[in-house]
């Protein structure tokens, strides 16, 4: 970025790019639903545990990458720009590394993390490929969600967005050659959703550190890759952890509930992945929202101006709101159309519609967490949401799935009850400590002034 240029940084500007790249990485596990559920239900469900052991592994590549894209966006809007990119170098040498290390680690430990998911048997077969395969090479994945977080933190949305267009496009081919063996290509299935997975997220790795060069401009302190100054790393680890562990908490929660699930057998499993798949599409906006939101109260908490922040923060709010409510209404009434679109199978696509029903009342109580939750982040109040995520996941969104799920008989419907529970009940909180303010003592650097105009529109 030069540094006489002043780039404007709004909501739109910022969110609409973001919108576009987060509905593309849904549209890639979509694509991977929807054309194996031309060749098997069983195998949609394989990939589909899979991916939930996997999006755990993600989220420990997320905690840099939090961390990174706070930690230059505070940087940037105090106008210390040479910090910003020596974060940049070492969050980009640090994420290789453990990157590097979970693939390893994943590729030993894949049968006896699906054995603790108790996946039937007839599905860990191909399950176990899949996720050798993906998460042997999960370390692109972390390049990628690096490099990405730094691009956005200087306001480069668009760009993270177009990588993203053409991962997709390489992955939709993948598939179709490996499904259905066009052309003499062989019918791989699993494996071959797997490989076309892989080679989509090596080419998004290397295009987004190629732009990060070009868009950011130097000279960065490459040195900075393998030196990890402790001050960097502890500011990284100081937002970093904490923010993992309340997607880590998440995510291992909604493993345990997929456990519970599988009990009541392979159906139940398909009707929550088809049912999921559809709600995606649905909050997708709120996490836009929240993602534009916390570049842009980074920036302002950065240059200290802390009422603009509040003021961002509840507009957002109110936008993602509404946002969701309309689409949960749309995705609603279609609910029987949309299921059909991945299944023929009346029971799956009966239940589903019921899931989607209460989608409307749980997408709001999302919309709180996902705005409000980023904007203490990015003003770095990092550990509150940890806390009362924590207590909230697994003492209401595990608690209540088994007791309502399992223990009364209620199934998926008594699952998504217990979601509702959970997320309303953190969102309040979460708002609660917004209005609150303490976080106005939390911010990681003192501004020198602002060298990116941030509008508060």
């Amino acid at each position: 970025m030069e540094s006489d240029t002043k780039k404007k940084l709004t909501l739109f500007a910022l969110t609409w790019p973001i919108f576009i790249e987060l509905l593309l990485h849904m549209l890639m596990g979509n694509a991977d639903t929807l054309m194996l559920s031309q060749y098997s239900d069983d195998s949609v469900a394989a990939v589909g545990v899979s991916n939930q052991i996997l999006s755990l592994v993600i989220v420990m590549f997320g905690f840099v990458a939090v961390g990174t894209s706070i930690l230059i966006a505070q940087n940037l809007g105090a106008k210390k720009e040479k910090e910003a990119k020596e974060v940049a170098m070492v969050s980009l040498g640090a994420n290789l590394v453990f990157g590097l290390l979970l693939s390893v680690l994943v590729i030993f430990l894949s049968k006896p993390l699906l054995l603790l998911m108790d996946l039937p048997e007839e599905l860990l077969g191909e399950a176990g490929t899949y996720l050798k395969l993906v998460g042997g090479f999960m370390f692109f994945q972390a390049l990628f969600m690096t490099v990405g977080a730094v691009i956005r933190s200087y306001g480069y949305t668009r760009d993270a967005m177009y990588i993203t267009i053409g991962a997709n496009i390489i992955n939709v081919i993948g598939n179709y050659l490996f499904i259905f063996g066009p052309f003499g290509f062989p019918v791989l299935g699993v494996e071959g959703v797997a490989i076309s997975t892989v080679i989509s997220r090596a080419v998004a790795a290397l295009a987004a550190i190629i732009l990060l060069f070009k868009r950011v401009g130097g000279p960065f302190p490459f040195s900075y890759i393998w030196k990890f100054p402790k001050e960097h790393i502890q500011n990284l680890l100081r937002i970093g952890l904490p923010s993992a562990g309340e997607q880590l908490s998440y995510n291992s929660s909604q493993i345990v509930i997929t456990a519970f699930i599988a009990m009541l057998g392979t159906e139940a499993i398909t009707s929550k992945i088809y049912t999921q798949n559809i709600m995606m599409f649905i909050f997708v906006f709120g996490i836009a929202i929240a993602q534009g939101t916390q570049i842009l109260i980074g920036h302002l908490v950065g240059a200290k101006k802390f009422e603009e922040a509040y003021s961002r923060c509840l507009k957002s709010l109110k936008m993602a709101i509404g946002i969701s409510i309309l689409m949960a209404i749309l995705a609603s009434i279609f609910s029987k159309e949309l299921l059909s679109i991945f299944t023929a199978n009346e029971e799956i696509i009966q239940l589903g519609s019921i899931l989607i029903l209460l989608t409307i009342i749980l997408e709001p109580g999302r919309s709180f967490n996902l705005v409000v939750i980023s904007s203490l982040r990015a003003a770095g109040d990092v550990k509150y949401p940890v806390i009362v995520g924590i207590f909230s996941m697994w003492g209401v969104a595990v608690g209540l799935s088994y007791l309502l799920g399992i223990h009364f008989g209620l199934g998926l419907i008594g699952v998504w009850i217990a979601f509702i529970s959970d997320e309303w009940l953190r969102g309040l909180l979460m708002l609660r400590r917004w209005r609150s303010k303490v976080w106005l003592s939390k911010t990681f650097v003192e501004p020198k002034g602002s060298q990116l105009e941030v509008s508060n529109g």
